[in-house]
């Protein structure tokens, strides 16, 4: 399959079967495909916490929602992935490498960064799985853990505080369900979004 073939039929996929496990293999596949993604100055400061066990996902589940709050049709569907994925960043990796005598930022300043590097090749990471998982026949979403959230997160599955939650992957088979309300909203054309030369010029 070419390349561009899986990412017209990639999808984010919010029903899944539940009876349907994925294959420990396919998962590593995933994860080995992630680490692939650029990183700056090989920092490489991602780590993905694989809960792939029924009593993980539920203390995922417990950790991001109320106890006795309604199930709308977006969280049952999701709730039935067999595999979730938490994307995590390592900020001080970047600025730790930063720091080295190759590069010589010795001050360590987040300010030195136009934008967060950490968590941007993060979900660049995030991307390669998604696309890896379409290629294997699966489905897949990106989605993110309210704020609010993630401490509680961090404390179930023993994450370091020093770790951001960049996002969640839910992988597995799709089931057909309602599109998102938001794809109402028309694709923007290559002619759109392109400049050439300079702002505003097709």
């Amino acid at each position: 399959m070419e390349f561009s073939d899986v990412v017209r039929r990639r999808q984010m996929v919010r029903r899944y079967d539940p009876d349907r496990p994925v294959p420990r293999e396919i998962v590593e596949r995933c994860l080995a495909n992630a680490i692939r993604a650029p990183s700056a100055g090989f920092s490489q400061g991602w780590d993905f916490v694989v809960l792939a066990e029924d009593d993980d996902r539920d203390s995922f589940w417990r950790a991001t929602t109320p106890e006795d709050g309604p199930s709308d049709s977006w969280l049952s569907g999701i709730r039935n992935a067999p595999v979730l994925i938490l994307c995590l960043s390592d900020k001080d990796a970047y600025l730790d490498r930063y720091a080295d005598p190759d590069k010589g930022w010795t001050d360590r300043d987040e300010r030195r960064w136009p934008v967060p590097y950490w968590d941007i090749d993060t979900g660049m990471a995030a991307l390669l799985i998604l696309l890896t998982a379409v290629d294997e026949g699966l489905g897949g979403l990106f989605f993110g853990v309210p704020p609010a959230h993630h401490d509680a997160v961090k404390v179930a599955f023993g994450i370091p505080s020093g770790r951001a939650i960049v996002g969640v992957i839910s992988i597995g088979h799709a089931l057909p369900g309602p599109k998102s309300p938001s794809l109402r909203r028309p694709r923007r054309g290559v002619g759109d979004v392109a400049h050439w030369g300079r702002f505003g010029i097709g």
